[in-house]
């Protein structure tokens, strides 16, 4: 069966998701990664949206931002950010989704600013994800692959993953558990014990040297490193129904 990189990353992200989980999803490839999740393993997932609205299912219809009115139809609470905030502030989410211009072999993320050719860029800023990043039980990123993206140090700590490694969120009174995946376009990433990435899979069509290359650090390899599974059909037909013109898998 035939399939996109995004298709596959959208499957990747929703089997991060448990059932039960309270998910601060974020737009687009999570959100699909959310719904795909609700439609085949996960029916008890919750999904927060930082504008303070609270779904148990994906809207039905396609949203480009996260007021659109069909995710506000239907949902278990339109709220506030204090009100979505405080659960992170709680430690009721088990699980977010960030994203940044730039991330670094401990997972620090940055979308602050980036500096290219002498000439400083500015980034949107953080939004709600420094605090996902803190204070969310476990985070996922999930990113384009490139080697100006995959930093060995990140410009600017936006979202902090594990600093410098170690004991480095213990430290600094970080009471969420940091990033425990990094899904890309060449493959998925997990986080050693002393908060190092390594490569855990890499996605069909893509081979180990090439994503090295595409890394800014020399990059560890987990021993049992293997390929990335394709999206199984099940998977496929959710991502159709809720993406069905590949607005954002295409």
């Amino acid at each position: 069966m035939s399939y996109t990189r995004r298709e596959l990353m959208v499957a990747a992200a929703a089997r991060e998701i448990r059932d039960g989980d309270k998910v601060f999803v974020g737009m687009r490839l999570p959100l699909l990664g959310f719904a795909v999740a609700k439609e085949t393993h996960a029916p008890g997932a919750i999904g927060i949206f930082e504008n303070g609205v609270i779904r148990d299912w994906p809207a039905l219809q396609s949203i480009f931002t996260m007021s659109d009115p069909p995710n506000v139809a239907g949902a278990l609470l339109c709220g506030g950010l204090n009100d979505v905030m405080y659960l992170l502030q709680s430690g009721r989410v088990d699980l977010g989704f960030i994203g940044g211009a730039e991330v670094d072999r401990f997972g620090n993320l940055n979308t602050h600013w980036v500096e290219e050719n002498g000439k400083r860029i500015r980034l949107p800023g953080s939004g709600g994800a420094a605090d996902i990043a803190t204070m969310a039980k476990r985070c996922i990123i999930i990113m384009n692959h490139e080697r100006r993206r995959f930093s060995p140090k990140v410009q600017y700590i936006t979202s902090p993953g594990f600093g410098d490694g170690g004991e480095w969120r213990t430290e600094r009174g970080l009471t969420g558990g940091g990033p425990s995946r990094v899904i890309t376009s060449m493959g998925i990433f997990s986080f050693d014990a002393t908060g190092e990435m390594i490569l855990s899979s890499y996605h069909p069509g893509v081979s180990i040297d090439e994503i090295k290359r595409e890394t800014g650090w020399p990059l560890r390899v987990a021993p049992d490193v293997g390929e990335t599974n394709p999206p199984t059909k099940a998977e496929l037909a959710a991502v159709w129904k809720y993406d069905p013109k590949g607005v954002w898998t295409s």
